[in-house]
């Protein structure tokens, strides 16, 4: 079976990309500029989501039976500032993906937590978004194009704090959290703010699990609701250092350009209940910590 992912140099994207391989399917991926080293069995295209001919060249191209949208513009604070980029990438260039599609059996939305408000946390596939900034709103926009246009064909996977290594990927939380936890540097983390920290390597397993079974509408497929101070404690304590070296902060220290929730976590009971589930936090630390080491050249 034939799959796109697109995205994939981003931090989710490439193990998207790696996942679908060692399940046997023909990977095609799409970059921006420059293909990323460590899956050369993958054909690389190269995507501009603020271009729709590229979109729709892409996919005439490869002719993929599923797409797996993983590409977007996730600059929280980038996306507050540049508006109109933002848009045009998350909305009009997912939409233009969507439409594009309308061939494909399956698509795959890779959404975000950050669709909610915060006010209260745990929340559940039919609670009502209310997003806090523009980054949030951008990508509820893409939801209801992907929806809209491809209906029971489409599943929109939400996602919280995504965390992990990959080669080519986004820096994060828990990237940076580790590396300075390993160089024996304090890590400053938010006591008062909670998430669904979902680590990547998992999570593309979990996707390919939604793929294969064809599971429509909203799924929420996240970790456990922690803060990140809790989070930064937790690794330290798996990758055996002092968690004298993490100190709790408030969100209301930090100055951010755009507002961030304060309990973005997600319930995912519904899936759960198919069968789609990540494992404890504690299990995909280590994993974390071992992947890192051997992907980074530690070992």
């Amino acid at each position: 079976m034939k799959v796109l992912v697109t995205g994939g140099t981003g931090l989710l994207g490439w193990w998207l990309a790696k996942t679908f391989y060692d399940k046997g399917f023909n990977v095609h991926a799409t970059c921006h500029s420059k293909q990323p080293t460590g899956l050369e069995n993958v054909s690389w295209h190269r995507l501009d989501l603020e271009d729709p001919q590229s979109i729709v060249g892409v996919i005439e191209e490869v002719k993929p039976e599923v797409v797996v949208h993983s590409a977007a513009y996730t600059e929280v604070d980038g996306c507050e500032l540049d508006k109109a980029r933002a848009y045009r990438v998350n909305y009009l260039g997912t939409k233009a993906l969507a439409l594009a599609s309308q061939g494909v059996e399956f698509f795959v939305y890779i959404s975000t937590d950050y669709v909610f408000d915060g006010v209260r946390g745990m929340y559940g596939e039919d609670d009502v978004p209310s997003p806090a900034n523009f980054y949030g709103l951008s990508k509820l926009l893409g939801e209801v194009a992907v929806e809209s246009v491809l209906g029971d064909r489409s599943c929109v996977v939400r996602v919280s704090g995504l965390y992990g290594y990959s080669p080519t990927g986004k820096r994060n939380f828990g990237i940076n959290a580790l590396e300075k936890l390993l160089r024996g540097e304090e890590v400053k983390a938010f006591h008062d703010q909670w998430l669904s920290p979902t680590y990547v390597r998992f999570l593309a397993k979990a996707i390919a699990r939604i793929v294969e079974r064809r599971i429509p509408g909203i799924l929420h497929v996240a970790g456990e609701r922690v803060s990140r101070y809790e989070f930064a404690l937790r690794l330290a304590e798996v990758l055996g250092v002092d968690r004298g070296l993490v100190k709790p902060v408030s969100m209301d220290e930090v100055k951010l350009v755009a507002r961030r929730p304060r309990d973005s976590s997600l319930d995912t009971s519904k899936a759960r209940g198919l069968g789609i589930e990540l494992p404890p936090l504690e299990e995909c630390l280590r994993d974390f910590a071992v992947t890192y080491r051997k992907l980074s050249g530690m070992e």
